[in-house]
């Protein structure tokens, strides 16, 4: 009995009944697969020009044409070279000169100018400073210092009393004489020999 069709609905012939329902199955599973979407998602076909590329394929021709012609002039220079007698020519006798020499000569041209009138308007030009005037200031301020002062100035540097230390232990002949500033360390190396 569980191997019989149990159909959804009760039917007079279980047989018609199987077949039916498989007929309507079939016919509702042609039509899902036939079924067409009524949003199209399959995107934007790509164009033509995108797909293909020429740009691309013509840079590639233009290499390859390149690369062609130097193997070709490579092999000819090799075969030139197998035929010939051997010698080689290496010395380049070409001279040695730059593309830019002359602009740069001009360069330098024009910034020495631009400095030799610079210095002439520098050495033409008359100096602004007085120097009369600083001269009679600073006399005006040593006046002032003179009078100001508890002591006469530079009687100091013109008194400088040379006393003669003797050393004990060099010779008697010898007897080095010191200025002042030096008077206090020398005396105590004696105090102390």
């Amino acid at each position: 009995m569980h191997k019989a069709y149990q159909p959804l609905k009760p039917a007079t012939n279980k047989f018609l009944q199987k077949k039916w329902d498989h007929t309507h199955y079939e016919t509702h599973r042609k039509k899902v697969r036939e079924a067409k979407p009524t949003v199209d998602t399959k995107g934007i076909r790509t164009p033509t020009h995108v797909q293909l590329k020429l740009k691309k394929v013509q840079v590639q021709a233009e290499r390859q044409a390149i690369i062609d012609r130097d193997n070709l002039s490579l092999a000819s220079r090799l075969a030139g070279i197998e035929h010939s007698k051997g010698l080689v020519d290496h010395r380049n006798e070409y001279p040695e000169r730059s593309l830019n020499a002359g602009r740069r000569r001009q360069e330098l041209l024009q910034v020495t100018r631009e400095n030799l009138a610079i210095y002439q308007r520098i050495t033409a030009r008359k100096s602004e400073y007085r120097r009369e005037l600083w001269e009679e200031d600073w006399e005006r301020v040593e006046r002032r210092r003179d009078d100001i002062a508890q002591y006469p100035r530079g009687v100091a540097n013109k008194q400088s009393s040379k006393k003669c230390v003797k050393f004990s232990g060099g010779n008697s002949e010898q007897s080095p004489c010191s200025s002042s500033k030096t008077d206090d360390y020398q005396d105590e190396t004696t105090e102390e020999d």
